[in-house]
This record gives C-alpha cells, sequence and structure tokens, in this order.
C-alpha cells in the first residue's frame, strides 16, 4: 500500500476511483475543481435518489468520465460532518473496495475539513481505515487464503497542508500496524520466556496462576528509549494470560475457544510498542507482559487458598477465575523499580465490564484525573472510546477477608469496580489507570476476531504526551 499527497489540479491527477463528498442540496461539493461534464452527470446520478440522504451514506458508481468508479459520500452540512460519521463512512468505503481490483484511489480532502475534521486527523483516518480493512486472518490456512490488495492511494489538497497530510499519514500507518500485531497475537497463540527469575522476584501471586499449566510462565519486558535519560517512563502492562479456562471454578464450554483473547492487553501492549519504534517517538516507554495459562490441574490454585503477593501483602483466592488480577498485581509492583511517571495496565478482565458497557467503550479506572481526561480525551480523538468508571473508596470493603489482607473477588455486585479496586491496591507509588477491554478486544460468534483495540487511543495518547 502506498500512499501519498498531491497539490495539482484534482482535474489533472490520474485515478481508477475518486471518492467525492455530496452536500446536503444533493450537490457535488467543491465542484469548481473538477470537469464540468463529470459534476453534470454526477449530479444527476445523485437525481435519481440512489444515495440516501442519510449522512455517512455511499454510493458506487460505475464508468463515469475518466474514472472507472465513483464513490458518492453524504456529507450533509460539510460543517457539522463529525470525526466519528466520517471514520465510519471510511471504513465502509474501504470495507467495499477490498473485493475490488483497481490501482489507484484518490480522495481530495478539502470536501470533509472543518472544525472537527483536520487536514492531519482526515488523513490519518483514511490512512487507518484501508490498512484496517486490508488486514487478513490467514496466517494458518492452507488453502482458501484471503487475498489482500496492493493500490495507491492519492491525498489530495492545497500545497500548505503538505506536512499536517503527511504526519496524518506517517501516524495513520503506524497506529494501523501496531493495531494489526495486536489482531496477529490476539488471533494467534504466543509464548516468550523464564520461570526461574519469576521465582527470584517473588512472585507469589502470578505464579499461583499458573499452577495448574504445562506450560511455563513468562515475564517479558520490553523498552523503548528514545526521550531524555532523566524522564520519567511511561509503562504498560498487559493481561498476558494465553488461555483462560477458569481453573478450578472452570468456565461454561460455549465459546471457550474464544479465551486465547485473554491475552489481548499484552497484546495491545506489545502494538503500541511497535507503534512507538516506527514513528521514533522521542518518550521513555516500558511494556511489561506477565504471560502464562490458567488451567484446571491436580496442582491447579483452588479457591480457599492464599498467596503472598510480591508486595508482600496476602490474598484469599475465592475465585480462580478471577486471575488476571493475581498475575496483574505482581507486574504492577514490578514497575516501581522504574519509578514511573505513568503506568495504564490493560487487561480483558471482568464479564462484568461487558454488561455495563457493551462492546462500544473501553472501561478507564485511574488514581489521578488528570490521567483518566487524557485517556478518555485520546479516545475520543482516535475514535477509540473509553468510558470512566467510578474508584471510590466505598468499594474497598467489599474486598475484606477474614483471612487475609484481602480477597481476588469482591461478589456479584460491581465485579468490574471491585477489580479495579484489587489493582488500586497495589498502584499506590504513582499515576495509574486500569483499562479494561473486555468487551472491546474481539469480536464474538461467526466474525470472532481480535479487533486491534484499544492500540489506537493509546497510540494518540502517546503521540499527544510525546509533542508536549
Amino acid at each position: 500500500m502506498k500512499f501519498q499527497f498531491k497539490s495539482d489540479l484534482i482535474k489533472k491527477v490520474q485515478a481508477d476511483i475518486i471518492i467525492l463528498a455530496v452536500s446536503d442540496k444533493n450537490q457535488i461539493l467543491n465542484n469548481s475543481s473538477l470537469d464540468k461534464p463529470l459534476v453534470s452527470k454526477l449530479n444527476n446520478i445523485i437525481k435519481t435518489g440512489d444515495l440516501s440522504n442519510k449522512v455517512g451514506d455511499t454510493l458506487i458508481t460505475h464508468s463515469v468520465e475518466q474514472y472507472s468508479r465513483v464513490i458518492l459520500l453524504r456529507v450533509g452540512d460539510q460543517k457539522k460532518l463529525t470525526a466519528k460519521i466520517f471514520f465510519n463512512s471510511l471504513e465502509k468505503i474501504t470495507r467495499n473496495l477490498k473485493s475490488k481490483s483497481f490501482n489507484t484511489i484518490l480522495i481530495s480532502l478539502d470536501q470533509f475539513i472543518n472544525k472537527e475534521i483536520t487536514m492531519y486527523s482526515a488523513s490519518s483516518y483514511l490512512v487507518r481505515a484501508i490498512i484496517n480493512n486490508n488486514y487478513c486472518i490467514n496466517s494458518q490456512k492452507t488453502s482458501s487464503k484471503e487475498k489482500t490488495n496492493s493500490y495507491n492511494v492519492i491525498l489530495h489538497g492545497d500545497k500548505a497542508n503538505l506536512s499536517n497530510v503527511n504526519l496524518g499519514i506517517k501516524h495513520g500507518e503506524a497506529i494501523a500496524n501496531g493495531a494489526n500485531l495486536t489482531k496477529d497475537l490476539g488471533n494467534m497463540q504466543v509464548k516468550i520466556l523464564d520461570k526461574k527469575q519469576i521465582e527470584k522476584l517473588k512472585m507469589g501471586s502470578f505464579l499461583s496462576v499458573t499452577q495448574g499449566s504445562r506450560e511455563a510462565p513468562k515475564f517479558i519486558i520490553l523498552e523503548h528509549k528514545k526521550g531524555p535519560k532523566n524522564k520519567k517512563p511511561i509503562v504498560l502492562v498487559g493481561k498476558g494470560i494465553t488461555f483462560d479456562a477458569g481453573g478450578i471454578s472452570l468456565k461454561p464450554g460455549s465459546a471457550m475457544d474464544e479465551m486465547k483473547y485473554d491475552m489481548c492487553g499484552a497484546a495491545t501492549a506489545l502494538g503500541v510498542m511497535k507503534m512507538a519504534g516506527l514513528l521514533k517517538l522521542p518518550i521513555n516507554l516500558v511494556s511489561v507482559i506477565p504471560a502464562c495459562e490458567n488451567l484446571p490441574d491436580g496442582a491447579a490454585l483452588k479457591p480457599g487458598d492464599i498467596v503472598k503477593s510480591m508486595s508482600g501483602q496476602t490474598i484469599e483466592i475465592l475465585n480462580t477465575d478471577a486471575e488476571g488480577r493475581l498475575v496483574l498485581c505482581d507486574a504492577l509492583t514490578y514497575t516501581e523499580r522504574y519509578t514511573p511517571d505513568t503506568v495504564i495496565d490493560i487487561a480483558t478482565l471482568t464479564g462484568a465490564c461487558v454488561i455495563a458497557l457493551g462492546h462500544h467503550a473501553s472501561a478507564v479506572f485511574s488514581n489521578h484525573e488528570p490521567l483518566a481526561k487524557e485517556l478518555l480525551d485520546a479516545g475520543e480523538e482516535s475514535l477509540d472510546l473509553a468510558w470512566q468508571m467510578p474508584l471510590w473508596d466505598e468499594y474497598q470493603p467489599l474486598l475484606n477477608s477474614n483471612f487475609a489482607d484481602m480477597a481476588n473477588i469482591g461478589g456479584r455486585a460491581a465485579g468490574s469496580i471491585t477489580a479495579a479496586c484489587f489493582l488500586s491496591r497495589y498502584a499506590k507509588k504513582y499515576n495509574w489507570a486500569h483499562l479494561d477491554i473486555a468487551g472491546t478486544a474481539w469480536n464474538s460468534g461467526a466474525q470472532k476476531a481480535a479487533t486491534g483495540r484499544p492500540v489506537n487511543l493509546l497510540s494518540q495518547f502517546l503521540i499527544k504526551r510525546a509533542s508536549k
């Protein structure tokens, strides 16, 4: 896939397909830059009513003047077009183009720019949509592999916008490729390194989860050092349960195969690291990934057991399927050695989060309001939405235990909140946020696949941090 910016007269740019915006007055926007016969024919097509009046809807026409196809996109009042509708429309268009054969696609960005959509964001959205919809899950197939398209994408606009568009292309490519790595890792099983070092670190909580598995646990650390040497790092902690059967507290058999996605928090951390590396972001970034399986076995962790975490705090196990917090708590303690500026953990942590927010938004919990707002804003800007949940002291007593410093669950009520409360007890020495992505990390059913979320959100957060 090749992306480039051009500022010549648009009618002089050669392309097989052109994307054009249609106003609420049934007219092609910015039509003065196009050939009159083309505009006349397209306006006549619009008058037939085949393109609905709903903002964001599209219509693909065939062989109009010099183009083999013209894609008409209803924007209504250009000033009121939202980034979300624009991005969703691009997703729909690029998804439809996947089955088409062509070499070059042309889009004039000026048609979509307003106070909410900038040249930078429009180009970033377009690149992300194209790369995302050109992604295929085929790495393990021996036949009938899905084909990908490779074509040229020309983004057209005024020469004065060259730097903004090129930056949008650069960021869009890095974010999309990082998200695709997250999808690859989510759609496949992954292993990495070393049990003895984990034992030396006295990560008793993490080690307790892996007792029922024949696969050794791994603790993965990646460092991106591109910021000032004296600048405290941002640390990402990704939950890496490579398969979660629930342990002794066995999950129901239905859809249990989807529990290979329980490492999508870890995959997100890796995807974001790839983005940072591709962009050479001038920040110090660390990703920490506790990885293991959670399986039933004669040696497996049992309800009623008490384990000691790396921090020295003890935990009564009431449910072995609440294992994510047991591996994350030791990883959160481990991050203290970096004296971090910010720590963000990412985890497919609770089914309760899916009940609360469905599959549209990731949940944000934080002990630092400015950090929570940064993440929510990044979600809005990247269209990878999140919603803040409460982390009040009133919820903490639900974790009380008669036999240990805390229990690993707080009962049925407020399950995602008490899980976050549990983690907060291990994150008191730094600004911390917890992203529960149980509802957003993958799609279920016949089209099951990892989504790559929330790589877009975290990438936008880090790009903004780097710009400061």
